[in-house]
């Protein structure tokens, strides 16, 4: 729903909408906030500034996204992709220069916003997703072992000599906060299996800092956390036109990566639920807003995050009143509980991040990809490596790049296709066969770029009980079209719709046969011709005697088939 239709609904509608699911909002907004709370302290670490930041970050930008965002139920705070980025300016540049890269980025995403780019980000294709997601995963894992070895070393710019440095001091590691992180670790995989309710990574934390204090162990911790609410503050040097110019490539960087994960986490909170889906442009405003806003209380530049986001969603969250209330709790926390964290030792926190980072990769792609195409698993291969060896920018520049190669040796593979004279419907009209039943025509390739798009007009029928894709003329398909594909399929089945598809092709069969996706949309779904098809539905249709109507209908399916 649009902003200027909400702002035009009656007050008391607003607020029915607003406080109807108030009991699951709080469940949801709740639980994000006992998540959040370690990851917002070890992301602040990982990203080479006071732990306290991280927090003001959740807090501010978690209510600021929430209000002017655009997706109901996302999450906002410190997240470990934008960890990766700001650890390499905040050794390059310092802390007052991140907040004014903050600010930059964040209205460079408010202009993107306003331009209407936010859909954009769905022509990234799967490959280079999963691609630079997996090189996050081994920064942050790699990122933390100076803290797991209870080592004091000095920040570096780059992940990799960073890495090198605490692997050739391993002799002066500290054997206490190694256990205290093997005991975090454990907590994490363990603690799942006795409840579900309460975050195993803040019962690590709780158990780690526990042991610490009791035994007097000698581990670097986080030190003082200020017991007070994030105050407005004052930037130096904004004005100042060379530090804009020397900041506008880490601004760029901040912003392209805060609107891709955000987008993306806001995706994946729309599969999770029925409700209104999100608005890419708006959520781009609201994220750049609470970018411009958290600087000047002392945080750094956030995205939505999608872990978060989902255990919004699992725990009932509905409205955005889950992510107020996601901040204002923490702010609770911070007024309350500030001392305690002091005390929580950075080995901890370490633990916290290798368990993340590990859950982060995508090892379901990784086979996927390898089962699907070896050209869209290289491109993932590049862009993981690019990540991992220069930066998350550039992996995506690279990878879209490669992407983009692919997709027009497809395209030139496939001009000799023809289409028959006979093919008269144009893509995308469906045949008047009834409310329940809708048949679409798919003309060539299911490739990256009309992934979406295929998606999202195949959703819009909610009165349709049997969806007929005739995928005839689909000579062959890639990675993300496969993954649209399921998700199309999952979608019909929440709404108790049945997927059809006729008319598979040789190559597009056998890859939904390698990734087994063919047994779980049911060989019993699949048919020849859109006539079979729709006789197994319908038999009366297309079966019996032809009258008037019956012969102008035979007509219309001779035509697809």
């Amino acid at each position: 729903m649009a902003t200027s239709d909400i702002l035009k609904e009656p007050l008391l509608l607003r607020l029915s909408r607003l406080f109807g699911g108030l009991r699951g909002d709080l469940t949801g907004g709740l639980t994000a906030a006992v998540v959040a709370l370690p990851l917002a302290l070890a992301f602040a670490v990982a990203s080479g500034v006071e732990p306290k930041a991280g927090l003001y970050t959740a807090i501010v930008a978690g209510i600021v996204a929430a209000i002017f965002g655009g997706s109901s139920v996302q999450i906002t705070g410190p997240t470990g992709a934008m960890a990766v980025v700001l650890v390499g300016i905040v050794a390059k540049y310092g802390l007052e220069k991140v907040w004014i890269a903050g600010v930059m980025a964040g209205i460079i995403q408010i202009a993107l916003g306003v331009a209407k780019l936010g859909q954009l980000v769905k022509f990234i294709p799967y490959p280079v997703t999963a691609g630079f997601t997996n090189g996050i995963a081994v920064i942050i894992f790699c990122g933390q072992l100076n803290n797991f070895f209870g080592l004091k070393l000095p920040r570096s710019e780059h992940f990799l000599p960073g890495l090198w440095q605490s692997l050739t001091h391993v002799e002066a590691l500290n054997w206490a906060a190694v256990a205290l992180a093997l005991v975090v670790i454990a907590t994490n995989v363990l603690w799942p299996r006795i409840n579900t309710t309460i975050p195993g990574s803040l019962v690590g934390l709780v158990l780690a800092t526990a042991i610490a204090s009791a035994f007097h162990l000698n581990v670097p911790t986080i030190g003082t956390i200020p017991q007070s609410l994030p105050m407005p503050q004052g930037i130096p040097h904004w004005n100042d036109f060379s530090v804009i110019r020397e900041l506008i490539n880490p601004a760029l960087a901040l912003a392209a990566l805060g609107s891709i994960e955000s987008l993306l986490s806001a995706v994946v909170a729309d599969g999770m639920t029925v409700s209104e889906k999100h608005n890419s442009d708006r959520e781009l405003i609201g994220q750049g807003l609470a970018n411009m806003i958290v600087p000047f209380f002392g945080g750094i530049p956030a995205t939505g995050a999608i872990a978060r986001t989902a255990v919004n969603v699992r725990s009932g969250g509905k409205t955005r009143l889950s992510g107020v209330i996601h901040g204002v709790a923490l702010a609770i926390i911070v007024l309350t509980l500030a001392p305690l964290a002091a005390q929580i030792p950075l080995a901890a926190l370490a633990g916290i991040l290798m368990v993340v980072s590990l859950r982060m990769i995508e090892w379901e792609a990784i086979g996927l990809l390898m089962r699907a195409t070896y050209s869209d698993f290289a491109v993932m291969i590049l862009t993981w490596l690019v990540t991992i060896l220069f930066d998350l920018v550039l992996a995506v520049e690279v990878g879209l790049i490669a992407a983009g190669a692919l997709f027009i040796k497809r395209m030139s593979d496939l001009s000799l296709v023809k289409i028959p004279e006979t093919e008269v419907f144009p893509p995308g009209t469906p045949l008047e066969l009834g409310k329940e039943i809708a048949v679409y025509r798919v003309d060539g390739p299911v490739f990256f770029g009309a992934a979406e798009r295929f998606a999202t007009f195949l959703r819009d029928e909610p009165e349709v009980k049997y969806l007929i894709l005739r995928l005839r003329f689909v000579p062959n398909m890639d990675t993300t079209g496969l993954v649209a594909l399921e998700d199309i399929y999952h979608d019909l089945e929440r709404h108790n719709c049945r997927l059809i598809l006729t008319g598979l092709q040789p190559e597009v069969q056998q890859l939904l046969e390698r990734t087994g996706l063919l047994n779980t949309i049911g060989l019993s779904n699949c048919f020849e011709t859109t006539t079979e098809a729709i006789c197994s539905i319908s038999p009366q249709i297309a079966c019996s005697q032809p009258v008037a109507a019956d012969l102008k209908t035979k007509e219309l399916l001779e035509l697809i088939d």
